[in-house]
Formats: C-alpha cells, structure tokens, sequence
C-alpha cells in the first residue's frame, strides 16, 4: 500500500534540509506538517502527505529563487557618503542580527540601505522592511527607490500606509510607516514576512519607533535569520546599539557615515547681554527684535556669502510678530515667508518657487527635519519650539514653549550647510547652550500611551512596565494610560482587554475614535461618525491665510453651527460631496480656493472616509439609513471624549475634569456663546488651555455614556408612601463635575439591604403605606390594641420597640423585599406566607397587663341611661391627652361636671395626689406623704357625688382649714386628669371639642344661634298655629335618651318651632318668639307706635347721629310691644291660648305704654348728647385715658342694639346712669389724678362682672350672679 522509499528517514531529512531555503513565512506551516509526519511509525506515513509536503516546499523555494533571479538595477551614486561603506555594511550584516547606521541628513542612507540589503541577497525569503515616521516620505522613497532599481512602483518596490497600498508578487522592498508595520504584529507575530527590517529617523523616537524596537528586540532571539538595521542621525547612536545588547557575534556594530555638508560659524546673540558692573542687562530685547538685530548683522557681516535665511521660531504667533517687526525694518530687496503645519498648501508651497529677492523664512520646528528649505545660507535659531507634553494630571496634551535640546539646535544649525558655507545666529548665549538637555526627551516620556498599552495588550505583549523600551515610561504614564482605556470600556477593572477593546484595536485609528465608531453604530448615526472620524484622523482642510485671515473665517461661517463644531464638520462635507457631484475637477477646485479649502486635504479625508467605511462594513457596524439625531451623534462622541467635558462657571470658562479650568478656542461660534455643557475632542495648552472641536451637550447624555466611570452618592434614604418604594437623593459627578444634585431615586436598587430595613420600618411598622394586606391590617389591629391599653396605663412599657416589630418582619421577608410592589409579588406567588406575618399578643407584648380591668378602664359611661364612648390617648401634649369622653351635641346639656370631675376609678389616686400637691404649701404639709393620703381620701369619698366639693370637705377636715369646691376646682392639674369632652352631631362630625365644659356650651349656643340667623329651611308661622309648647320633653333618638326643651326661634317674617338644649336657652328664644307674634297679631297698634315715635320731633332730632341696629322708630315700636306684654309677666305663653289672653289682658295700655316710652327715650339721649359733646371738648392728651374709659362706659349704657340690647335690669336706671357719667366727666377738667385713682379701684369688680357676665344671652339665668 505504501512505497517504503517514500516513508524512509533519509527523504524526511532532506525534506527538512530544504527548508532553510523556504520563504521565512511559509517556513513555521512546512515545519509544522514534517513533524507531523516524522511523528508517525516507520513505513506509515501517507505518500501523498510526503509528495504534497515535498510539492510546497519546492513551490515556496521556486518563489525565492525567481525574486532572486528579477533583473533590478543595483547602481550605487559615488557622490553620495554611504557608497564607501557598502562592503563595511554588507559584512556586519552578514555576521550580525542588528547593526545601527549613523548618518547625517544627505549622506544617503535612506535609499541606498535597500540596494545593499539586495545585493546582500536579502528580500527574496522575506520582504525588505523599510519603516519611515511619515506617510509622504514612505511614498516618495518607494517611487525614488522604484526609479532607481528600473521596476515600475508596486513591482520589486512597493510600499503601504494607512488605507492607501501598492505591493505585487514580486515586491522585495516595502516602503512603509512604523505604524504600519505594528498593525502587523496582530497577525504575524514574529514579522515571518520580513528577512530585513531598516527602522529608518530612529533618531526622532517616536512612539511607534520606540515601540517597534522594543517589539524587535523580543522576536530576534525566534528569528536568528532576521536582519534589522537602525539608522539614525548623528544624535546618540551607541544608545541604540547599547538597547540591543550583545550577541554571540560581539556588540552591535555602529557604522558612521559622515553627511555632505560645509562649515557652519556660529554665533551667539543673547537676547538679553549683561553688561553693569554687577552683572545687570544694559538692553534686553524681544524675540521678534532679536529676529531683526541678527537679519541686520548679517546684512552687516555675511563674509561675503547670499543666500536667504531661515529663522526658527517657536509658534505661529511669534512667526506673525517676527514678521510685523521686520516689514517695519525696511530690509532693502526682502520677502518674508511664514512656514508652519496648519498653512496652507498654496502659502507652503510658495518656499519652494524660484525667486530674485532674498527670503527670510520664519518657520517652526517643521523645518527642522519635515521639510527641506531649498537655498538657505543662515540660521536665526530663538532657541525655542512648542514641545508637546502629557499632563498626567491635568489629563490634558499640553505645548509648552520650552529650551530646545542641543541636538535640536544642531539640527537647526545643519540647515545652512546642506549646500554651501553658512552662519547660524543663536539668540541665546553659549553658557546656555552647554546647559541645555543633550536630547529631546522621547515621545513615550511626554504622551498618552493608551493606543501603545491597548496594542500590547491585543498582541498579548505582556506589563507595559516589563517591556523593553529604550526609555522605559513613568509609572503614572502607564497608569494614565490604562486609565484612558478604562474610561472608552477597551480594558476592565483589572485591566484585561475586554471585547470592545478587541475590537477597538483592531482599527487602525486612535482608540478613542474608534470608540466614537462602535457607539456610532448602536446609536444609529455610523454614517455621519465615519465622516467624523475622517476628519478628526486628517489634516483640516480650512485654510486660514495670513492675508486674508477675514475672508477665510467669512467663508468658513457659511458651515458653522451654533451647537456644534462637529456638526461643522458634517456641514462642510456635505456642502464638498454636493459641489463634487455638480461641479468638474477645475471648477471645484476654483471652489475650494474660493471657500479657502485645501483641495487635497479634503481628498485625503475622503479616502481616508472610504477606507473607515471598509473597515465598518468589515466590522460588521451597522450604518443608519436614516440622518441621526443631535443627540445620538453627540452622545457617541461623548463616548470618545469623557475626558473633554466641561462645565460653564463664569466669564467664559469652563469647569473640566479633574479640576481643570478651560477657554473654548476661538474660531467657533460656541466662543462666542457658550453652552452651559460642551465636549471638546482635544484639550490644548498654548498661553492657557484651550478646548477645540466643542459641541454643546445635556449633562444626562454624559451620565448615560460614562455610567461606568460616574460617582454616585446617595443622601437622606426616606420611604415614598404614594409610590410604595425607598427613595433617595442621588448626586452623581464625572471627574469632579456634577452632572446631577438632589435626583429622587429607587434606593432599592443601590442598597437593597437598608432599604429593606426602611420599607419595613417605615412602611409596615409605622404603618405607612396604601398596601391593602391581611396580614397587616391584622397587626394594625393588634398593636392599636397594645398601644391603647398603654394609653389607659399612661406607661409605654407595654408594646415591644420599633427594632422589635422590625425583626419580626425582617425575620419573615424574604431578601428582596424592599417595596411595596416586591411584596405584592411575593405574596401573589406565595399566599401562604401571609400567616407567618400575622403577629400573636405575644409577638408583640412585653409583659401581661393584669392591672387594666373594664372595672377599673372602662370603655363607655352611662350618662342618663346613654353609653358614651370613652377614648384613651397617651401623647403629652396633644389636644387630646387623657381621656375623652364622646359626647352627642343633645346630651351634652345632660353632663355633670361634678360627677364627671372623678374621670377613671383606674386614674382617681392619680388626680387626688396631682390635687393634694396643688394645694398651698400651708395645707399641703398636712397631706404627707401624698399618695398615702390619696389613697385614704379615695377610700373615704363616694363617687356618685361631687367630686369637687367632697374633697373639699375632707381636705377641709384633714387641714383644719375652710376649702372650698371652687378652689379646689380653680387648682392646676396636667391635662389627662381633667376629663377631655368631643361634641359630635348625630352624624359623628365634630362640632366642638375641650376640657372647659360651661365654655363648650356657650360656643355650641353661639353655633345655633350663627345658624339661626341663617334663612329658614323650614315653614315659618306667623301666628301661633303650632299647638302647645310643653316645658320639657324627654325624646330617643339614633339609640339615644335626652330631654329636649321645645320652643320657638324668632326669624323676622314669623316664628319657628325649634328644640332648645336646656330650659334657659327654651326661655329667651321663646320670649323672643312670643314677641314677634305679637307684632303680628297687632300689625294696627306697631304701625301707631312707629308713626308716634316718628312724628316726636324732639325723639327724632336727639336720635340723630346715633348709631342703632334698625331704625329709632322701627326699635322704638318693638320695645313697647316688650313694655306692655312682656316686662311684668311672669309666665310667658305655652299655647294659642294664654297668648290670646295675654294680648287681650294688655292691648288697652298699648297707648299710654308709647307715651311714657317716648317721653323715657327723650330723657334718655338727651343726657346721651350732653355726655358726648362733653366728651368732645376734652381733646388734650393728658385726658386721653379717661375719655376711653368714659367712652366705653357710654357704649355698654346704650348700645348699638338700643333699646332691645339693654338688659332688662338696667333699663329703668339709664337717664340716672348717664347723668352720673355727665358728673364724672364734667370733673375731669380739674381733677384727672382723681379720675384715674377712682378708676384704678372700680376696674378689679368691672372685669370681674364682665368675666361672669360673659356668653349671657337675654334673660339667662345664672347661679354665680345669686353667689
């Protein structure tokens, strides 16, 4: 079955012999099967794996021998300094894994490096690597190396850079960025492509350099085959070589290629010279002077040399002051050039054009190593550049102007030498010079590693911190960085590279644009993001001459959105695909100047945009058919730019993260105006930090995109009863700004343990809730029970404690009930768990309460064969501490006050005792001890009698002393052991409630009285056709047995049959009552009583300006009636018929009755107008208190109401009152100490009289005036 030769040891040992001349990619899979195979027994391997092994083996040795054998044209340029150590070269990289090539700028050893690896024999088993720091300069060698070797671009020369490649079969040498090569390292990890690798400007020690040496550094010792080359400036090459290390072959070698260049003079020129005595400057100059002084000396003293000068400067506003000086200076035959990155192509591209007059160029560190000035013979050096820097604390890239290193000022000097002799001008001394740092520090030791760190994680490179760099960064670098990544969700809390990290580095974009992508896709708006994004990875395209600064922002304005910055963007590529759409290419770029666009700058973002959207597609990001929201666009924004929020305090400057205070940039219509929120996609600090690329946003967005970095703090947990669940206020901040104060939440979900203790407590235990359950209307019951036998003790040692009651349900409720709607559901699914929350007596009692009896705490008392209620409540204070008894408005006329006074046999000790220490300190010394004494007084009084005036008599006995009832009663007591009395309608609505009871009852007869004047709901007589009036009426009603007093209410037009509460109040309705139907039942005799009064001339001249209730006649008329049928009657009418006889008895006096009263009336406010006119003549201040006096007097005489409103007893005495009035005030002239001293002694008996006299209606009787 199987040919024994084939499967022999000897055909897989030559098999393997092969391999080393494979391609270095295909040689792990070839490797991988032959082991495969050898591992089987001997004769039972397959003949057709061997063949089909043998087969690609050969294919891929074919492959390398046909790159080998392409004709290329390896010439070498004499003039060019590498050329004399091509064999030097060749043999140290024959013999050694790394070598490092120092030359300077010119010496060629960019694109002669390639030719001698070829000749070498490299690049036929793997490609030729060749790495540049800049996407121009990767394509314009390729094309160089391409025209130089004789093959066309993209056959043996190719190169590759972001989104743009042009690589073939037969490519041996790859032009490409560092970054590209990098990207690789995701699928290649030991770079099997590449047989060479030239890291081309290892001098500028970019991030990618630095880090792609330290990744070659690693893979060396798995490719012994691999070759790297490091070329370098004459900046420091041993340190490259040192990083690499030893090999078996010895140290690296460094192999120095001298540059083309010519002497340079250097001349130093300090802007400030001391020249005192003491060392102090005689003249200090600006930068901008310092520019003209040294154009000016070279004008002066060139040594004969032409040629323009290149003066370095270190920002764009430094380059627009230079230049306004030296425009002033009047340099003969001079044109000024400003060169730095953000101007346009054109005003670039204009250093290059040939012409006649000398140039002073003004540039920035562009023209440093980027751009190659053609024709410079002098260098002004200020010594200075923009340096960027990473503000680990601030978060923020800073470009602080700064020394530049020496080497930086050799490099700058070197520019004058490329062509000729020249002079190199350094505005700063040479002691300064020598003191200045060697190198620019490395970028990795001044930026943000976060693409670094998230790339090394995604390619499984292992702890930032044990990696080989050459400079190792700062820990707090590395810390900074991990934080950039946590804040975009790439790596988690102990930072392992989580799927959205995966994901973000597998684009090749800075990864918070790529953040800014993956959110674009689940908020709905990729489409417009990819525009984004393209813009914010490219050069802006807005062109910004320094001649036309106005114009440029006129045009500029036309895109601009008051919001957003962003928006721009979208506007301007909308307003670009429309116009490329319409217009053909010459006349869209006549549009683009017009616009000042950069035409190629907005090609380049629309490649770059048609590459992004590839990777999408790729991806599997889905794009919005529909335009997106401002809100969606902004909040995936916000994803990428956490870190670039800020919050608007006060002229114009924003609150930032972690305290950093910020300007928006102008340029924008948000400067202008700023929003209260905004985020800013890059945070700048030039003269002070400025923010660029703002859009205004809602602080909820920000705390819905970085909810996992939010601080959240909760304050004051309290229960919600309306809505059944625990409540708290959130606070929530990002980076120190607040978004949120004060925000209601469920605290449930944040701590679901104390809120279950708050719901518990609040909700089931106070009780406050809407939850509608057995189980606790059942406990309500039950404590409302305990807690009212504490109220009858007065003791709160009865119910158990609130944590009591709350581990009884926290004992019974499972963890996760916290609300109200949690319960419900529980106890949906699990109904049989009610019973367990049904408390017993005993679960919720301290100890048994065998001192309250029904005996001792009744419920009720019987008052006049009615139960009334009894009420208990034990809250100090309250209105209703003590004991309340209920009492219907009917039955209160019924209560006993002296009866009522005993309160509770269970709390009578208590009162004697709270009376005994009452009492005077000369009688209580006979009751000690007191509660003894009480005991004894209650076992000797009775409880059927007057509680007042029984203890009275025996406190009377027991002191030796004469007590009374009343001053007994008068003595203080608490509150709860004075009974407590709720005055209810037969509806149960309180009408009235106190412990005053002859004070509830005047305010009750107030009450019916308000109501009596109240129009009628019932039929009103006007004569009496009501039958009899009994004096007394005992009635049950609504369960209840009461007497009534039948009666009838005056109601003007006629009468109303009415209940009085008691015999008085039956009385003076019913004299009124009577009264008015004797007007009616004599309608001739009032009318010939008003006419009388009327028609007396002197009654009504006197009667003038006196204020009365109803007109004098109208008053007058009545109180005849009153005179006549009522003044000496002792028993007034009950039926029709003794009011009939009444009015026949009397109706003869009714004449002479109107004479004596109009005669009475006449004497009356006579002397009424003499002691008001005397009155009126005594307006000095010194009288002033006894006019008052006087006044008040006069008005209880003769009140509003005359005549009706004056009691009967008073009546006969007015005219004899009044002329005693008149008396007193007539003496006031001469003696008003007098008046004062007399009035001193009457007030103690007047106030008295009125405090007694108080709440008496009409003929009301009353037993303090017998007293």
């Amino acid at each position: 079955m199987h040919d024994p030769a084939l499967t022999s040891l000897p055909t897989l040992e030559s098999l393997r012999e092969r391999l080393a001349l494979v391609r270095h990619a295909d040689a792990p899979r070839l490797t991988r099967e032959l082991a495969r195979l050898a591992r089987r027994p001997a004769g039972r391997v397959p003949a057709g794996a061997l063949k089909g092994l043998e087969k690609a083996i050969e294919a891929s040795i074919a492959t390398v021998e046909r790159l080998r054998s392409l004709p290329l044209r390896l010439e070498f340029d004499a003039a060019l300094p590498i050329t004399a150590h091509r064999e030097e070269i060749a043999t140290a990289l024959a013999r050694h894994q790394v070598i490092v090539v120092c030359g300077a700028t010119g010496s060629g050893k960019t694109t002669q490096l390639p030719k001698i690896c070829l000749e070498a024999g490299r690049g036929a088993q793997g490609l030729i690597g060749h790495t540049q720091p800049r996407r121009i300069a990767a394509r314009a060698i390729a094309a160089r190396l391409a025209a130089d070797l004789g093959t066309p671009l993209g056959g043996a020369v190719g190169y590759q850079v972001r989104f743009n490649e042009r690589l073939g079969p037969d490519s041996r040498v790859k032009l490409m960025t560092d970054g590209i090569l990098l990207r690789e390292l995701e699928h290649d990890r030991t770079l099997r492509r590449y047989d060479t690798l030239i890291i081309d400007e290892a001098h500028e020690r970019s991030l990618n350099i630095d880090f792609l040496l330290g990744v070659l550094k690693r893979i060396l010792p798995e490719r012994p085959e691999l070759r790297v080359i490091v070329t370098s400036a004459t900046i420091d090459p041993q340190r490259f070589a040192a990083f690499f290390g030893a090999s078996a072959a010895g140290e690296v070698p460094v192999i120095e290629v001298s540059g083309r260049s010519y002497p340079v003079e250097v001349r130093y020129r300090p802007l400030s010279v001391p020249q005192g005595p003491e060392g102090e400057p005689e003249e200090e100059l600006t930068l901008a002077e310092g520019v003209v002084a040294a154009v000016q000396e070279l004008d002066r003293d060139s040594r004969g040399m032409r040629g323009d000068v290149l003066v370095f400067l270190p920002g764009e506003k430094q380059i627009r002051e230079a230049a306004e000086v030296l425009g002033k200076a009047r340099l003969g035959n001079t044109e000024v050039l400003p060169l730095y990155a953000r101007l346009s192509t054109r005003d670039q591209e204009r250093i290059f054009e040939p012409h006649a007059a000398r140039r002073v160029v003004l540039a920035t560190n562009v023209a440093e190593t980027s751009l190659t000035v053609p024709g410079i013979r002098f260098v002004v050096d200020s010594g200075l550049a923009r340096i960027s820097r990473y503000s680990v604390r601030g978060k923020v890239q800073r470009l602080p102007i700064e020394p530049i290193s020496r080497a930086s000022a050799d490099q700058r000097k070197g520019r004058c030498g490329r062509e000729s002799e020249g002079i190199c001008i350094r505005l700063f001394s040479e002691e300064d010079f020598e003191l200045r740092p060697e190198f620019t520090p490395p970028e990795i030791l001044r930026t943000n590693l976060a693409s670094v760190i998230l790339r090394m994680a995604a390619l499984g490179l292992g702890d930032p911190q044990a990696f080989p760099f050459i400079d190792p960064p700062d820990t707090r670098l590395i810390n900074d960085g991990y934080r950039l990544l946590q804040e975009l969700k790439a790596v988690d809390a102990e930072r392992r590279v989580t799927s959205l990290g995966a994901q973000l580095a597998s684009m090749p974009l800075d990864p918070k644009l790529a953040r800014m992508l993956v959110a674009a896709s689940h908020h709905g708006c990729l489409r417009e993001m990819l525009v984004v994004a393209a813009f914010l990875a490219s050069q802006d395209p807005r062109e910004r001459p320094s001649e036309a600064q106005q114009q440029a922002d006129e045009k500029h304005a036309l895109f601009a959105d008051p919001r957003s910055d962003f928006v721009t963007v979208l506007n301007l590529w909308k307003a670009f695909c429309e116009q490329s759409a319409a217009l053909s290419r010459s006349r869209l770029r006549k549009w683009c100047r017009e616009h000042f666009l950069s035409y190629l700058r907005l090609r380049e973002w629309q490649e770059l945009h048609a590459q992004l959207t590839q990777i999408a597609a790729e991806l599997e990001l889905r794009a919005n058919e529909t335009e997106a929201s401002y809100a969606d666009l902004h909040q995936a924004i916000l994803s990428g730019f956490l870190g670039g929020i800020g919050s608007l305090e006060q002229k114009r400057e924003y609150l930032g993260a972690r305290g950093t205070r910020f300007t928006i940039a102008p340029g924008t219509p948000l400067a202008s105006r700023p929003p209260r929120w905004i985020v800013a996609a890059n945070l700048v600090e030039t003269t002070r930090l400025y923010a660029r690329m703002v859009a205004a946003v809602e602080p909820q967005w920000i705390e819905a995109v970085g909810a996992h970095l939010v601080k959240r703090s909760y304050s004051e947990p309290h229960w919600v009863e309306a809505r059944g669940f625990v409540a708290a206020y959130e606070s929530t901040a990002l980076y120190g700004l607040t978004l949120a104060a004060r925000r209601r939440v469920n605290y449930g979900s944040v701590a679901p343990d104390e809120a279950r203790e708050i719901f518990v407590r609040e909700a089931l235990v106070e009780g406050r809730t809407r939850l509608r359950a057995r189980f606790l209307e059942h406990n309500r019951r039950l404590r409302a029970r305990i807690e009212y036998l504490e109220a009858k003790l007065r003791r709160k040692d009865v119910l158990v404690d609130d944590e009591a009651l709350c581990r009884f349900y926290l004992e019974r409720l499972p963890a996760h009930i916290h609300s109200v709607a949690a319960l419900e559901r529980w106890l949906k699914r699990e109904p049989e768990q009610a019973d367990a929350l049904c408390a017993s007596l005993g679960d919720f009692m301290r100890r048994e309460v065998s001192e309250v009896t029904d005996a001792s705490h009744p419920d009720a008392l019987d008052i006049g064969g009615n139960r009334l209620p009894l009420e208990y409540r034990f809250e100090p204070g309250a209105e209703d501490d003590g004991v309340t008894l209920v009492v219907p408005e009917p039955l209160l006329g019924t209560l006993d006050e002296g009866r009522l006074a005993w309160l509770i046999p269970g709390w009578r000790a208590e009162k004697i005792a709270a009376l005994l220490r009452a009492l005077p300190k000369a009688l209580r010394k006979a009751f000690v001890p007191v509660p003894d004494h009480a005991a004894a007084a209650l076992a000797r009084l009775d409880p059927d009698a007057d509680f007042h005036a029984q203890l009275a008599a025996w406190v009377t006995q027991g002191a030796g002393q004469t007590v009374t009832a009343e001053q007994i009663a008068a003595l203080p007591l608490p509150d709860h052991l004075r009974m407590n009395f709720r005055v209810t309608d037969a509806r149960g609505k309180v009408l009235a409630r106190g412990r005053d009871l002859l004070r509830l009852r005047r305010a009750l007869r107030a009450r019916r009285e308000q109501e009596a004047g109240a129009p009628a709901a019932q039929h009103t007589h006007r004569a009496w056709d009501f039958g009899e009036l009994p004096p007394q009426r005992a009635v049950e009603r609504r369960g209840l047995k009461f007497v009534v007093y039948p009666s009838i209410r005056d109601r003007g037009d006629g009468v109303q049959p009415v209940e009085a509460g008691s015999e008085v109040e039956a009385q003076a309705l019913l004299r009124r009552g009577v009264l008015r139907l004797a007007v009616l039942a004599l309608p001739e005799q009032y009318k010939y009583a008003r006419k009388a009064f009327a028609s007396n001339r002197d009654l009504m001249l006197l009667g003038q300006g006196f204020a009365t209730s109803k007109p004098l006649a109208d008053a007058l008329a009545e109180h005849a009636f009153v005179e006549c049928f009522l003044r000496d009657e002792p028993d007034l009418p009950r039926t029709a018929t003794q009011f009939q006889a009444l009015l026949d008895r009397r109706r003869s006096d009714f004449g002479e009755v109107v004479d004596k009263l109009a005669a009475y009336a006449v004497d009356v406010l006579r002397e009424l107008r003499a002691v008001r006119q005397a009155l009126s003549q005594l307006e000095a201040p010194v009288f002033a208190s006894a006019v008052a006096d006087a006044r008040a007097h006069l008005d209880a005489l003769v009140p509003a109401g005359f005549p009706a409103a004056v009691p009967p007893l008073l009546w006969p005495h007015l005219p004899r009152y009044l002329k005693a009035l008149s008396r007193r005030v007539a003496k006031l002239g001469g003696n008003v100490a007098r008046d004062t001293q007399l009035a001193r002694r009457v007030a103690p008996f007047a106030q008295a009289c009125a405090q007694l006299g108080a709440g008496v209606r009409g003929d009301e009787v009353r037993p303090e005036y017998e007293r």
